[in-house]
């Protein structure tokens, strides 16, 4: 198993190209597609804690899931949000990288060269 792990969406270019990144530093990442296999609750409440972000800072607030889910309501608690990410994964910002207890998020790619 790698010290270092990747969310990774093989379908988005950011994620493709800190992927290329890691892999010319070296690093072979173990790779978690995060919309096949989607972090639970506790470990994205710890990727956040890493990332220094609040929930909403890591959703892809664009995305339809995100309108038709409401999830724009000032009311909700960062357990809701975070809930609301592990039940539809495709609003969590990509990649994300970790990296001996440090975190990255991939945009742009080369802000993860900072956590190895």
């Amino acid at each position: 198993m790698s010290d270092i792990t990747i969310y990774h969406n093989p379908r988005c270019s950011k994620s493709r190209q800190t992927l290329e990144l890691l892999g010319n530093q070296g690093v072979e990442p173990e790779i978690v597609e995060y919309l096949k296999t989607p972090p639970d609750a506790e470990q994205l409440a710890e990727i956040l804690d890493l990332l220094g972000l609040q929930p909403r800072e890591l959703m892809r607030t664009n995305e339809a899931e995100y309108r038709d889910n409401g999830l724009d309501d000032p009311e909700l608690s960062r357990a809701q949000l975070i809930q609301a990410m592990v039940d539809h994964p495709g609003l969590i910002q990509r990649p994300i990288v970790l990296c001996n207890g440090k975190a990255a998020l991939g945009r742009p790619p080369e802000s993860v060269l900072e956590i190895l």
